[in-house]
This record gives C-alpha cells, sequence and structure tokens, in this order.
C-alpha cells in the first residue's frame, strides 16, 4: 500500500531508520533546556541516509548536536552552511559518516537532519539541545509547546523545502517525554493537553522542584503542550550569568549577560477604562486546511466556524467611534470595504452578514500580499490601526512576512492568533513581537473567543507611554544592549531585555531601571541576581535574528558584514542561525562503507491533510465534484444573543431575542414596566441573561456588556431597578441591579 503525501511516496512496507525520540525538559522559572535524543537504526540490507524536517519552537536557540555512533561521542562544529553543506557531501561520497542540521532560510522554526551513511545493522542516536523562553498566557500560566505535528506548508512559487507528512496513525516512530519544573516561587498547578503520569514534587528548602511524564502511547495527533502556573507570577526577574572562562573577554560569550524579566500587573482602575477609538483591521484566513476540525474530537466545529464566531463577538464589542475593516486572504486576498469604515449599525450590519458567508475556499496561504494592501492605506488621524491576524501559520516565507510587518511596527500595533495543532510558532510569534502587540494559540479543545477578547483588551488598554530602561553600573562597566528596545508593555505579557556587560564587573553590584508612563502612573523595577550559561544563548539567539531581519530587509541599504556577523556570532556562541549548520564527520577506522547509498525521508505528523498535495487547498471533492454536505453545529446561545445586540449597545424587543433567553415573545412583551421603552427592557433581559447563565464566558461578552450599560446610562432613565426587578422575576434568577454595572 502506498500512501501520497507531500509531493513524496511513502511506502508503508519500508523500514523507516528512525525508531524513537526521548525529550527531557528543564523548566526554571520561564526558561526552558529542551535535550531530544534520536534514535536511528537502518534495518535494510545497503546503506541509508536518513532526512528528517521536523519542528521546533520558532524562538528556540539550538545550542548543542552531537552523534554517538557505538560508543563513540561525536560534537558538531558551528559553520557556514553552505561549507557544512560541502563537508557532508564530500563526507558521503567517500564512504564515511556524517551527520547535518541546518536551519531553514525561510522559517526558523523548520529544521532538517540529515544522517548519512547508516550500514545495514548499525545504530546511532543524535542529541539535540535548545533553550527557549516560555510564553505567557492570558491566565498567567506559562506555556511550552514541543511541536509534534508539521503540517504541510503553503509554498509560494520557488520554496524549496519539502517535508514528508503521515497521518498520526502512521507515524513510524515513537515519543517519550519528561519535565522537571524548579523556580525559587512555588508552582500552584501544571496542565497539559496529553495525558500525564502523577505529578513528582522534589521540593527542596530553597527551590519548588516537580517532575512530570508524559503517558506511554502518545500518538502525534497533537502538539505536547506544558501550562505551568506560578504563584507571585507579577515578580520582575533581573539575571546576570558569567561568561565563560575559555571565551576571550570583550566577546558576547566572555562577558557577562543579563536578562531583565518584566510581567507588570496594571491597577485595576486603569483596566478597567477602554480607548473609544482605534482602526481595528482584521485579516482572516481562508485557504483550504481552515476547513479542519479544531479539535478531532468535535469534528463538526471547523477552524474557519470557530474564527467566524470569533469575528462575530469582536465586531459587536468594538467602541462606537472607531474604524474597521475585515480582510481574507488564500490564493488572493479580498476585503468588505475599500477602506476602513466609521463604526455604526449600518456597517456592522453589512459587515456581519459578510462574515457569515466566509469559507475556507480561496486555496492557498499568501498572507503577503494582503498585509502589502493593508499598509498601503493611509492611516486615520487620531484612529491608532490595531491588525488581528487569524492564520493555522502554514507558510514558509515566515522570515518575509515579519520582516514585513517589522518595517510598518511605527503604525500600527498587530496581534496574532495561531490556530490548530502545527501552527507556526515563529510566524505567529514574530507577528506579534515585530507587530508590538500579543501573540495567542489556540489547539485542542480550547475556545478561540476568550483569548481573542483578551487581546482586543489589549489592544483597548491605554497607552503605555516614555517607555525608557536606565542602566546604574560600577565605573568602568559598559554594557551593550542586545535585544530590540521594548516598544510596548501590556497587562498579561512579558517583556525581555538582554545586555552584554563589558569591563571590571568583578562581584560588583549594579541596577536597572525600567520606567514607563500609564495614564498618569511610574512603575520602577529595581532588579539584580546570578545564574549560568542558558542567558547567553539566549542573548544570543536574540542579536542574531535582529541581524537576520536586518540582512533581509528589501528596502534598507545592504550591509555585505551583516551576514559574516551573523555567521561570526553563530560560530562564536554555538547557536544555530540561518546561515550557518551543524556539523558532524565520523571517520571512524578509515574503512569506507560499502553499497550504494539509499534515501530515506522520515515522516512528521501532520495534523490535516490533503491526499495528494502538500499545499493547503479546499477539501477533497467527492460524488462526482460535488463537496460533501457538512452539517452546521446549532448556534451557541450566548453568540446567538450576541448576534442581535446592535452596534451602540441596545437589544431590540422582538422574537428573536425572546427565543434566545427561552421565553415566548408574548411572555416578553407582558411582563415588561408601563414605562419603560422596548429597547430598554430588552437591554436589561440580556444583561440580566448573561450576567445569570453565561458568568463562565465573562471574558468572551464583557466588552460588549459595558457598551450595553454605557447604552443605558445615556438614556437617563428613572426606572432601571423596577427593570431588573421585572427581568429577573421573568427570567427566573437572582442578580444584583449594581452587579450589572447599572
Amino acid at each position: 500500500r502506498h500512501f501520497c503525501v507531500g509531493c513524496l511516496i511513502y511506502c508503508e512496507r519500508k523500514p523507516f531508520p528512525l525508531k524513537s525520540i526521548e525529550v527531557e525538559l528543564e523548566v526554571r522559572d520561564h526558561v526552558a533546556t529542551v535535550v531530544s535524543t534520536l534514535t536511528y537504526e537502518n534495518k535494510e540490507d545497503k546503506p541509508v541516509e536518513a532526512v528528517f524536517v521536523f519542528p521546533l519552537p520558532g524562538d528556540a536557540a539550538v545550542c548543542h548536536f552531537s552523534a554517538k555512533i557505538g560508543q563513540t561521542q561525536i560534537v558538531a562544529e558551528v559553520k557556514e552552511k553552505q561549507q557544512a553543506r560541502e563537508e557532508y557531501d564530500d563526507a558521503l561520497s567517500s564512504g564515511q559518516q556524517a551527520f547535518l542540521l541546518e536551519e531553514s532560510e525561510q522559517s526558523p522554526d523548520i529544521f532538517t537532519l540529515s544522517v548519512g551513511s547508516l550500514p545495514p545493522g548499525e545504530s546511532a542516536s543524535i542529541r539535540l539541545e535548545y533553550v527557549t523562553e516560555l510564553a505567557v498566557q492570558a491566565d498567567d500560566g506559562l506555556r511550552f509547546c514541543l511541536p509534534a505535528v508539521l503540517n504541510p506548508r503553503y509554498q509560494p512559487q520557488g520554496a524549496s523545502v519539502q517535508v514528508t507528512s503521515v497521518p498520526a496513525s502512521l507515524v513510524p516512530y515513537s515519543l517519550s517525554f519528561s519535565a522537571r519544573v524548579s523556580s525559587p516561587r512555588p508552582v500552584s498547578k501544571v496542565e497539559s493537553n496529553c495525558s500525564l503520569d502523577p505529578l513528582q514534587h522534589l521540593n527542596t528548602d530553597v527551590f519548588c522542584e516537580l517532575q512530570v511524564k508524559l503517558a506511554a502511547g502518545h500518538k502525534f495527533d497533537r502538539d505536547v503542550e506544558l501550562l505551568i502556573y506560578y504563584k507571585d507570577a507579577h515578580q520582575p526577574t533581573a539575571v546576570v550569568e558569567a561568561g565563560q572562562t575559555t571565551a576571550k573577554t570583550g566577546t558576547l560569550m566572555g562577558d557577562p549577560v543579563v536578562m531583565l524579566s518584566l510581567y507588570p500587573e496594571f491597577p485595576q482602575s486603569v483596566m478597567s477604562s477602554v480607548a473609544s477609538c482605534g482602526e481595528f483591521v482584521f485579516l482572516l484566513d481562508r485557504s483550504g486546511s481552515m476547513d479542519c476540525p479544531t479539535d478531532d474530537s468535535m469534528q463538526e466545529a471547523t477552524r474557519i466556524c470557530s474564527a467566524r464566531d470569533t469575528l462575530l463577538l469582536l465586531l459587536k464589542s468594538l467602541p462606537m467611534g472607531c474604524y474597521f475593516n475585515i480582510y481574507s486572504f488564500g490564493d488572493t486576498y479580498e476585503h468588505i470595504f475599500p477602506k476602513s469604515v466609521e463604526y455604526c449599525e449600518k456597517t456592522l450590519e453589512e459587515a456581519v452578514k459578510k462574515v457569515e458567508e466566509m469559507a475556507a475556499d480561496l486555496g492557498g496561504t499568501e498572507i503577503l500580499e494582503s498585509l502589502k494592501h493593508i499598509y498601503s492605506q493611509p492611516c486615520i488621524p487620531n484612529q491608532p490601526r490595531q491588525l488581528f491576524v487569524f492564520t493555522d501559520g502554514e507558510v514558509f516565507n515566515t522570515k518575509e512576512v515579519i520582516n514585513l510587518v517589522k518595517k510598518n511596527s511605527g503604525s500600527h500595533r498587530c496581534f496574532s492568533f495561531g490556530i490548530g495543532e502545527g501552527a507556526s510558532s515563529a510566524l505567529i510569534n514574530g507577528l506579534a513581537k515585530e507587530g508590538g502587540g500579543h501573540a495567542q494559540f489556540i489547539t485542542g479543545t480550547d475556545r478561540m473567543q476568550p483569548k481573542v477578547m483578551q487581546s482586543l483588551r489589549f489592544a483597548l488598554q491605554p497607552a503605555v507611554e516614555d517607555i525608557s530602561v536606565t542602566w546604574d553600573l560600577p565605573k568602568g562597566v559598559s554594557v551593550t544592549v542586545l535585544s530590540p528596545p521594548i516598544t510596548a508593555v501590556f497587562q498579561g505579557q512579558r517583556s525581555l531585555l538582554y545586555a552584554q556587560l563589558t569591563g571590571q564587573v568583578g562581584a560588583s553590584e549594579g541596577s536597572v531601571m525600567v520606567k514607563y508612563k500609564m495614564a498618569g502612573k511610574l512603575r520602577l523595577y529595581l532588579l539584580l541576581a546570578p545564574f549560568r550559561l542558558t542567558v547567553h544563548r539566549l542573548g544570543a539567539r536574540t542579536l542574531i535574528r535582529s541581524l537576520e531581519m536586518e540582512e533581509k530587509d528589501d528596502e534598507a541599504p545592504q550591509d555585505e558584514g551583516v551576514k559574516e556577523r551573523v555567521v561570526e556570532l553563530s560560530v562564536q556562541s554555538g547557536v544555530s542561525s540561518s546561515y550557518t549548520a551543524f556539523i558532524v564527520v565520523n571517520k571512524g577506522n578509515g574503512e569506507p562503507i560499502e553499497g550504494p547509498l539509499v534515501r530515506r525521508n522520515i515522516p512528521t505528523s501532520s495534523e490535516c491533510i490533503f491526499p495528494g498535495t502538500n499545499e493547503k487547498r479546499k477539501p477533497v471533492q467527492f460524488n462526482g465534484g460535488a463537496s460533501p454536505t457538512i452539517k452546521k453545529p446549532p448556534r451557541d446561545p450566548l453568540l446567538q444573543l450576541v448576534s442581535l445586540q446592535k452596534a451602540s449597545g441596545y437589544w431590540l424587543l422582538d422574537p428573536a431575542l425572546a427565543a434566545a433567553l427561552g421565553k415566548t415573545s408574548k411572555e416578553v412583551d407582558k411582563t415588561k414596566p408601563p414605562a419603560v421603552n422596548q429597547e430598554m427592557w430588552a437591554t436589561v433581559l440580556a444583561l440580566i441573561w448573561l450576567y445569570s447563565f453565561k458568568m463562565d464566558a465573562k471574558e468572551e461578552w464583557e466588552l460588549l456588556a459595558m457598551k450595553a450599560v454605557s447604552w443605558l446610562r445615556a438614556q437617563n432613565a428613572p426606572c432601571v431597578a423596577e427593570c431588573v426587578e421585572a427581568g429577573k422575576a421573568l427570567l427566573g434568577c437572582e442578580v444584583q441591579k449594581d452587579f450589572l454595572g447599572l
């Protein structure tokens, strides 16, 4: 039996050389070190070359690569990519063993591992190590994701990387995963989207430590996600890590490096106020893979359905007086309005109607052209532009897309949402980082709506202004900041800053102060502490990424020295880049390996595969070209109620509202207090229903409820209390007038 997967043929009877992957995770506070061991065994009667294309977190700093053949351990060197490839090819052509690890030039979250000339009957173990920062979620959890799923990515004309993917049930290797978490702060809980063995607590006097393992039998149908919750999560920290004693003083690896972590918590008085202006641009992926289910247990709920429902919530929650537009993209792009329009009842109704008709029917994933068109539109005075991007993140020109966002970062903020397993962390995190916004991932049974509404609240937060970083260091010590400047600070978002200290540091003390103004408030952080080599690698990775973006800027003057500096920094720090590769050559006993070399492409799991193509296209046609009828799930009662709200915040008293409340029109009309108009009665009923029956989803409707309360207050009606009492009696619930915000 053969399966057509990507552009390659996977034959079920062929033995694949990769047998197992063992992953060990060590989390210290908000930094993770990941060690992966890949075991290969050649059961064929001829030498094989095994090529494995696989995902890693987009912001990972790969810092170690080694091979163990028999009892011999060989550590790889980092070399300029073309030189490393030539050494690999030369070794194979002369009958030697060689191992090559390369980062994709288009997307930093895709790596290719080539294991060359594995003789018949022999085995080899590959050890791969990387460090990464853990992203903060909306509920203060730190998210670690081990990408086990690599979806076939849409490749624009001219892209070169091929990915071999198979359904989860056909992945020919096993995965084991264990994690150890240690922090000076207590850990309140650990959660995962996968089955875990019971937690083991290893607490010491100084650190809170615990260990957890992935339960046996992981099916490769999802990424392995771990959520870690600390107490005192908003405490700022600074780590000073001594330089390597073997490295030259004055170099990045030889000098101390500082990692500054800010995770501020703003006063409630600031968080409760929202902006009443802005230009909100929504960009929705309508490529074929958006028709995949959001979760295997809910086949009817597709990504595009969830995105449509989320757009409805967003549209209803926008403030009066703002501007908005909606774009969608695939092979081409579309927009609802020629340019952003003022938010009012007429434009809202037109947008909602168009959104309800949107389907995953635009082919591939050409996000670049739609972004270019958005940025070509002039900004509206006094209406800050906020861009919301929804995508399953399966593109190969990731760096080109992120670079475009970076070039336009001065004119907007970008909020990004990765939908489904296998969404590119490099794309989703890169869009938000370079756009000064916030990134969210929606996987498994996650509801998209609360995460997106969290980001809308970020977009409506009062602006943080006058951000400055001041260093107070001993005499003779200077600082070189490795990170781009901090341009945005949000409630619920971590900001990281890396810096190199040069001079006679010794055991002296210093401090760094970050100031910013928010609604007239001034916050101050004074920090210092000691640590180990991880920070240098993360600092090197940050600087490498910045230089790579600078080198790929088409409009900036090309500096021939930028690429050379990236290569030099990568080799010096031992951290991967798009211009370097890890190379191992095993010269062994000098005897060449006999026999013709056979190439084997190791498949990775894909969550959503359309047979016969590695491009994302419309779902496969059945029954002579007719698409299968997909039964639409019944509409959620909350979304039904939300869909009836008007732009300024009120509801109409009509049969649709009565049905959403679970009542008849006669019951609703009969109980209306005589002195109350229909719109006011309908709006109070809607608020009572939300606060009585949907408190578990308050994050999703809170902003539109605030808009409804503002509308009610503007009516200056004297009979609100009577209205609330009558509504409680009708709906059979108890809720206080003050609790409603009235």
